[in-house]
């Protein structure tokens, strides 16, 4: 199994430049965060410390990914900064980037909120249903001396702000006293605001006032049951990522080397973060394997669906790779650990996972920079709508009065000061309550969490938002030749002698030699080709590979040292070896029949060629097919020669026009940005070492699992699964993802633009409707549950279009 990136490549960061400072990563658990102006909160504050280059926050994840410049600022001193700025934050070390530890720890915590706010939803819900018991007589049934009194009502209100709606009090303060309001600000100012104008029309009956402590129990009861709702959608769309947490075991069987035992041997169990590097471990049928490791003793099959997305299982026997996280279905294995803790390649996608659902969409900067002024912006509104229905309104329009106060007001007598002032202060509470800047902050992250995860359940491993809203525009794609659209296991089919003293097994000898020093798949079929237990590799020095070109070194050969170069006939003239006019011609027709050619020469002689073949995917023909019915454009880029290339675009039913062969790797990136420069938006599929300048250019860069780790590193899409099936499965994806995000936008910003006005009594002159504060809290927290349920609808999409495929 291919080692994915480390956690500072997880982040796509590319090579740093000599002359700049180092660039550290470092990850925060923030929490206290409620909607999108406390993330707007976070992430300036954060940008304005000293030493910090960027800071990306999560809502949902509660997590922020803050890169700083090397011994500038300390990972303890960005906790400390952010604990003082009213958000408890504590610091991940590096020991623990991307393990499963962290996010234990995250789902406990999330477990224990959800525990205490369902509590909390509970004793307000109690104290709601006495609140309404004391209101019958509005509406025809008993009076209940006791329950009706407005001493009564006082001290429901009290408890209920002093008790269930503490928190929100709380953290409300702390973010006015900050400078950076948020949505329990605004909850705390329009709640606190009918407690306290209640408590001094209750202390001061002479002024004619009336007592509306209904409406905060009401009001804080509704915000808590939407918040208990929208806590655990927004649990549920990280199901993708604790199931992977969960996938490593707690304890493994440590054993001696079963190699030197003899007879059985009944193991030790150990804590699986104890296992150390070498160690021999025992592995059960149906037990899951805890660390990364190469298996020694016994044979069985293994479900790996967690890594691959495919559910059949892989036959595993001695000499054979096992992952962390996979399971061990027929028989026992014993395997010799190679990768623990954050260097398996579980903890190396859990890191990618959850750094992608930390990098934000292009789409979500105007909901976030709207969220940085949304709290002003609505405390600002209040203030006018109380002011205009005060000094305006209510004197210009009084036959509204009634249906401002509602049904519970018309018994009783109040002058029309004291009605004025009752109907602009419900107002204004209502258009405080009514806002919702966390339907903002959670339309884009929620769904790029279940997306993301998705992605992952399915072998599909997309570095970020920014990633999934690009392959939607996505309008080209590219694909390399060898290793892409080819199996990239080429077998040598002819070996052609041109030199009168050498013999094929002595030509077979020399390329294996000098490509001994690369990992080109054309390589690895040479050294195949060669492998004769009489003809080890020859002693070589100076290795010199031009990507996309070919190789040479200086090679120990007959008593003397001389040059020995292979590759393509440009690579053979550049070091000064002339190819015979007759040999291109018989090398044509092999190239025609979908042959690589590869020249040898030694010294400055021509001594030979290589034919090797390498067959297609099986899938490679489908896939090409469906993307073009899909109305995207296909190209094929390879090094390779014309004839090679047109002999597969045959085979894959493209016009010669889409392949473009013969290109260097900076060749490839020219092609890649002239496609760009003509409004197109790209994505190479490639894998290769002389693919990663190509992939770093292109739009989108999707590698395979089986490439090379340079490729991996420069890509933003790996396809674990080893299979181009997966390019189609990741633009579906894409596409169902960016129509939730736009959904959930369009969704929070229509809320606002209506609910705000009808707050602010829109329709009261017109139409005689206004929005209660109570009304204006159950549409606030049914906004917020609305965005998180849309994106948990992607996994419905997710179930029907596995069932289609």
């Amino acid at each position: 199994m291919q080692v994915l990136p480390t956690p500072d490549q997880a982040l796509g960061a590319p090579l740093a430049d000599v002359d700049s400072p180092r660039i550290d990563t470092v990850v925060l658990d923030i929490r206290g965060m409620k909607c999108a102006g406390c993330v707007r909160a976070v992430e300036k504050q954060l940008a304005a410390l000293a030493g910090v280059r960027s800071a990306t926050v999560n809502l949902v994840t509660e997590v922020a990914v803050v890169k700083t410049v090397a011994d500038a600022v300390s990972p303890e001193q960005l906790a400390q900064a952010m604990t003082q700025a009213g958000f408890p934050t504590t610091p991940r070390t590096t020991a623990d980037l991307g393990l499963a530890p962290n996010l234990n720890r995250w789902v406990d915590r999330q477990r224990q909120e959800q525990q205490q706010q369902g509590q909390r939803l509970g004793i307000a819900l109690g104290l709601l249903l006495l609140s309404s018991l004391g209101h019958l007589q509005h509406f025809g049934g008993v009076t209940i001396p006791i329950l009706s009194s407005l001493e009564f009502h006082a001290l429901l209100a009290t408890v209920t702000l002093c008790g269930p709606a503490r928190a929100i009090f709380l953290d409300g303060w702390q973010g006015l006293r900050h400078l950076t309001p948020n949505m329990n600000t605004l909850v705390a100012l329009g709640s606190g605001s009918a407690y306290l104008a209640s408590v001094v029309a209750l202390a001061f009956p002479h002024l004619g006032w009336e007592c509306f402590f209904d409406e905060p129990v009401m009001l804080l009861s509704f915000i808590l049951l939407g918040r208990t709702l929208e806590q655990r959608a927004r649990f549920r769309a990280a199901d993708a990522l604790r199931s992977l947490v969960e996938l490593q075991p707690a304890t493994a069987r440590l054993i001696a080397d079963p190699r030197s035992s003899q007879g059985a041997q009944t193991g030790l169990e150990v804590p699986t973060h104890l296992v150390q590097m070498g160690e021999w471990l025992q592995v059960l049928p149906g037990e899951k394997i805890p660390a990364d490791g190469t298996v020694v003793v016994g044979q069985s099959s293994v479900d790996e669906s967690m890594l691959t997305g495919e559910s059949m299982p892989v036959p595993k026997q001695p000499g054979d790779a096992v992952t962390a996280g996979t399971v061990n279905q027929t028989g026992a294995i014993a395997l010799q650990v190679t990768g623990t803790g954050q260097n398996t390649v579980l903890a190396q996608m859990i890191q990618l996972v959850e750094t992608a659902q930390s990098r934000k969409a292009p789409i979500q900067r105007l909901a976030d920079g709207i969220a940085g002024y949304f709290a002003y912006g609505v405390m600002t509104l209040a203030i006018l709508t109380f002011l205009f229905w005060y000094f305006l309104g209510l004197p210009h329009w009084p036959h509204v009065m009634d249906a401002a106060l509602g049904m519970a007001h018309l018994n009783h007598q109040m002058t029309l000061t004291s009605s004025t002032l009752l109907v602009s202060l419900k107002l204004a509470i209502a258009v405080l309550v009514v806002a919702c800047p966390c339907a903002l902050g959670l339309a884009t992250p929620t769904a790029i969490l279940v997306g993301a995860g998705m992605g992952a359940e399915r072998g599909l491993l997309i570095r970020g938002g920014d990633i999934l809203e690009a392959l939607h525009r996505v309008d080209t794609v590219v694909f390399d030749k060898t290793g892409t659209l080819t199996l990239g296991q080429p077998t040598v089919t002819l070996t052609q002698v041109v030199a009168q003293d050498l013999t094929a097994s002595d030509l077979l000898q020399l390329a294996a030699t000098v490509e001994s020093g690369s990992r080109h798949p054309l390589a690895t079929a040479l050294q195949t080709a060669a492998s004769q237990p009489d003809r080890p590799l020859l002693p070589a020095a100076d290795f010199v590979t031009q990507p996309g070109f070919g190789v040479k070194a200086q090679v120990a050969w007959q008593g003397s040292t001389a040059p020995c170069a292979l590759g393509n006939g440009d690579w053979l003239n550049q070091q000064g070896v002339d190819l015979p006019a007759t040999l291109l011609a018989q090398t044509q027709l092999l190239e025609e029949q979908g042959q690589t050619v590869v020249y040898v020469s030694l010294g400055q002689q021509l001594i030979g060629f290589l034919a090797v073949a390498d067959p297609l995917r099986a899938e490679a023909e489908v896939v090409v097919q469906q993307l073009q019915h899909r109305g995207l454009m296909v190209k094929v880029l390879t090094g390779d020669r014309r004839g090679v290339a047109e002999a597969i675009a045959r085979q894959l039913h493209l016009h010669p026009d889409q392949v473009i062969a013969e290109v260097s790797p900076q060749g490839k990136v020219d092609t890649l940005r002239q496609l760009q420069a003509a409004g197109h938006t790209v994505a190479l599929v490639g894998d290769g070492l002389n693919d990663a300048p190509a992939l770093a250019q292109a739009d989108v860069g999707m590698s395979l699992a089986s490439s090379t780790d340079i490729a991996i590193e420069t890509a933003d899409v790996i396809l674990m699964a080893d299979q181009l099936t997966g390019v189609l499965e990741t633009l579906d994806l894409s596409h169902a993802t960016v129509h939730k995000i736009r959904q959930n936008l369009a969704w929070a910003f229509t809320y606002n633009l209506v609910a705000l006005p009808l707050a602010a009594g829109a329709l009261l002159p017109s139409l005689g409707v206004s929005l209660p504060p109570a009304a204006a809290a159950a549409l606030m927290a049914f906004s917020s549950v609305t965005v998180v349920v849309n994106s948990l609808l992607l996994k419905r999409w997710g179930r029907q279009h596995s069932q289609t495929n």
